[in-house]
Order: structure tokens, then sequence, then C-alpha cells
């Protein structure tokens, strides 16, 4: 191979550019290179510490969804158990009323039992007195007549 001027010229060049590139263009795309490496690294920590608080809050959130279905479950126990209480006292209370009405009941039985007995006596009574009347056909005086009718009510 011929070594002549113009591939010593071109060697030169080529060591000016050289020289140039790493005098002028090399450090600032260098630098460039280091801040978007930096970028970078900053990010995927930053990714990975969001991980991790996203982890974090997962967790917590299961616990509190957790909690929340126990005193959810507590509260559900509370009113099943007050619901019961309160079926147990309505049926005291209906059958502490049935009771009473049917003393009631009871009670306006036996006085209208008394009163239609009494009603009966009177006029048991006066047909008594009316039959005896028909049958000895003569007066009685209003003495007798209240002695005879005491007596009948009394048997009666």
């Amino acid at each position: 191979m011929d070594f002549n001027l113009t591939f010593i010229g071109q060697t030169i060049a080529m060591l000016v550019f050289v020289w140039f590139c790493m005098k002028f263009i090399w450090p600032p795309i260098m630098t460039a290179i280091e801040e978007r490496q930096t970028e970078i690294a900053d990010g995927l920590a930053a990714a990975e510490r969001g991980q991790q608080s996203l982890d974090k809050a997962k967790s917590e959130a299961d616990e509190i969804v957790g909690e929340a279905r126990k005193q959810a479950t507590s509260i559900l126990d509370q009113a099943h158990a007050r619901a019961n209480e309160i079926v147990a006292e309505g049926k005291a209370d209906g059958v502490k009323e049935r009771e009473r009405q049917l003393a009631a009941a009871s009670a306006e039985v036996e006085q209208e039992t008394n009163r239609a007995r009494e009603e009966l006596r009177g006029q048991v009574s006066a047909i008594a007195v009316a039959s005896a009347e028909k049958i000895l056909r003569r007066e009685i005086d209003a003495k007798t007549h209240e002695d005879i009718l005491s007596k009948l009510a009394a048997e009666l």
C-alpha cells in the first residue's frame, strides 16, 4: 500500500476529528447519558417504593375490610339477639293479654250468668205465684205473698 500525502492528510483529519469529538462532543453526551441513567435509576427506585407502598396499602385495606366484616357480623348477631328478645317479649305480652282478656271474659260471663239467674228467679217466682193463684183461686195477703216468694227464691 502506498503512503501518500492524501492518506496522511486523512489520518490527520481523522485524529483532529476524534480529538474534537473527545473534547467538545463526548463530554455533553456522556453527561446526558449519566443524567438519563440517574433518572432511570431514580424512576426504578420510585417504582419499587410505589410497589411496596401499594402492597402495604393492599394489606392495610385487607385488614380494614376484615375488621369491617367482623364488626358487621357482630352487629348482625346483636340485631338477631335483639329481635329474638323482642319476639319473646311480644309473646310474653300476648300471653299476659290473653290471660287478662280470659279473666275479663270469665268475669263478664259470671256476671251475665248471675243476672240471668236473678231474672229467671224473678220470672219463676212470678210464674209460681200466678200458678199458685190459679190453683188456689184465693187471694193471698201481701205479707204471705212476700214470704212465699222469698222462700221460693231461696230454694232456686
